[in-house]
């Protein structure tokens, strides 16, 4: 997915731009890049690969070579970034986050007419550059970002530092959010808000969907109202976000924990203690403790010195290995017990199925897998949350295609909470895992706990409902 910060202050920006994209590093596997407008009116970039390093260990040797007073960066699950531009509508930088799913059409749209591309990576054209040749159409930059907005199927949310101060600008149906945050030196502008309280930073407010914001150290003007219709990824509640972090003002952790809190007091099974599978897993499993009057206990644990990062490698075969090393559990407390555990989802099912085998082996009596979000029978098509390039990936689709032999056939019964065949779908994964009892939270509950009217949030990969 990633995640961007910016600030602009009437003091150096350099550490708090630093820290900030820090903060960001649980959302992406690629690359990350900053980049300051010094005092001499020049922009100064770094990029660097992150995908075997923390954002940490990569750019503090390069921090002596920034100053100014205003920056942004990026960790990007896509391509290098920050790229500059130099066009009529004068000299920026920017960071996206972003899914162009009609990356093609608009490539040859442009090579069409004369343009080229100069940002390319292992063959790939960048689509931040894309989206920066998009607005340079523009007379204005609203106008430019707004020609985003019409021409991009998919999602797209930016940060545009330029010489007269920040421009921000929100994916036109809110997929991503932007938040804005203020202290007496200036603002700043991030993907996650856990990027604010240590640098001192108080919440301003939220972007709305296609609003535009041009920021400075001594206010902030709406250059673009946002629109009515928003479609807000359900899956940050889920999985991305950081337990401290909110998005329009509903607290990641307060979410999972009622997921859980709403399981629990109506799950029948009798069990000895419920475990987490960190780290998503552990609010909706203190939640579940409290709503089934049962203990909370470790029974898998993190190991978190060496394995920290929720993303880390890219590549699919090394991703199933180090999600293996990073958990271990506790072989004395799961010892002939009866032990429900929460997970925030289910996508291939090959981690869980590998956990399981171990729980078994350890001695584990019954098994009890409780899912915070509903089954996920729909890829992601807006902003990329999962690595799965078919839908077949989906263990949801293969049990569907065992079951009717064909994987597209009666979708909407198969995501429809209580039908006889979400019923069958649900006991199929069930039987494929080796587990004794499953259960996934209905969407009803997710959205209850979301607490935002449902035409409002992005719930495409669990009913297949959302749109462009």
């Amino acid at each position: 997915m990633g995640g961007f910060f910016g600030t602009i202050q009437r003091q150096q920006c350099v550490n708090d731009l630093f820290y900030g994209i820090d903060y960001h590093f649980h959302m992406g596997t690629r690359r990350g890049g900053m980049i300051t407008l010094n005092e001499e009116g020049h922009f100064v970039r770094t990029i660097h690969n992150i995908e075997n390093s923390y954002f940490r260990t990569k750019f503090e040797p390069d921090l002596p070579l920034f100053s100014g007073l205003s920056g942004i960066g990026v960790i990007s699950d896509t391509d290098p970034q920050p790229i500059t531009m130099n066009c009529h509508l004068g000299r920026f930088a920017i960071v996206t986050v972003a899914k162009i799913n009609n990356t093609e059409e608009l490539v040859r749209y442009f090579l069409d007419k004369g343009s080229h591309f100069s940002e390319q990576n292992s063959g790939v054209f960048n689509q931040t550059e894309l989206v920066a040749m998009l607005i340079n159409e523009g007379k204005t930059f609203v106008e430019g970002i707004e020609n985003v907005y019409n021409r991009v199927k998919g999602s797209c949310s930016m940060l545009l530092l330029t010489e007269e101060g920040i421009i921000a600008a929100r994916d036109k149906l809110g997929r991503t959010p932007i938040i804005l945050a203020k202290k007496e030196s200036g603002y700043a502008l991030a993907s996650e808000s856990c990027s604010f309280p240590n640098l001192d930073f108080e919440i301003e407010r939220d972007l709305g969907p296609g609003e535009i914001l041009k920021i400075t150290a001594d206010g902030y003007e709406q250059l673009r109202k946002p629109n009515d219709k928003m479609q807000i990824c359900s899956f940050l509640w889920v999985y991305y976000g950081y337990p401290v972090c909110s998005y329009e003002g509903r607290n990641v952790d307060e979410v999972r924990f009622e997921c859980g809190c709403t399981m629990g007091k109506k799950d029948e099974i009798e069990a000895d203690f419920v475990s987490p599978i960190p780290d998503s897993g552990i609010g909706m499993a203190m939640g579940y403790a409290v709503g089934k009057q049962i203990p909370y206990r470790g029974g898998i644990s993190k190991y978190t010195p060496t394995w920290p990062r929720s993303f880390m490698p890219s590549d699919q075969k090394r991703r199933d290995l180090v999600a293996k090393m990073k958990l271990i559990a506790n072989k004395n407390l799961i010892r002939d017990k009866r032990v429900v555990f929460c997970d925030d989802s289910i996508v291939r099912g090959t981690q869980l199925r590998d956990n399981v085998s171990v729980l078994y082996t350890y001695g584990a009596k019954e098994i009890h897998m409780r899912i915070a979000c509903p089954p996920l029978v729909y890829p992601c098509r807006f902003i990329n949350f999962s690595a799965s390039k078919s839908s077949k990936e989906l263990i949801t689709r293969r049990v569907i295609e065992k079951l009717e032999g064909n994987e597209e056939k009666k979708l909407q019964a198969y995501t429809t909470t209580g039908s006889p065949q979400y019923k069958q779908m649900v006991n199929e994964i069930r039987k494929n895992l080796n587990i004794t009892t499953l259960a996934f939270n209905p969407l009803e509950t997710l959205v209850s706990a979301i607490g935002l009217p449902k035409e409002k949030i992005c719930t495409h990969c669990f009913d297949g409902s959302s749109y462009d």
